[in-house]
């Protein structure tokens, strides 16, 4: 348990300095095709559908070549 949280203590500290040094890297995600964002008036709704199935389908990825 300790190792996984030292690796995403890592992972999550790198995405900082990215983000950090280069707040535009990421600024696609979000904003993919099929993702759902409805305005209207003052409210707003957003579900990032698209988004979330590309990072599972990376972390699933990235988690299955670390168990191997």
């Amino acid at each position: 348990m300790a190792k996984w949280l030292m690796i995403a203590g890592c992972v999550m500290l790198a995405t900082g300095v990215l983000l950090f040094f280069f707040p535009g890297l990421f600024s696609w995600f979000g904003r993919l095709p099929g993702d759902v964002r409805i305005e209207s008036g003052r409210s707003r709704i957003y579900f990032p559908v698209v988004s979330m199935l590309v990072l599972s389908l990376v972390l699933s990825v990235i988690i299955n070549l670390f168990r191997r």
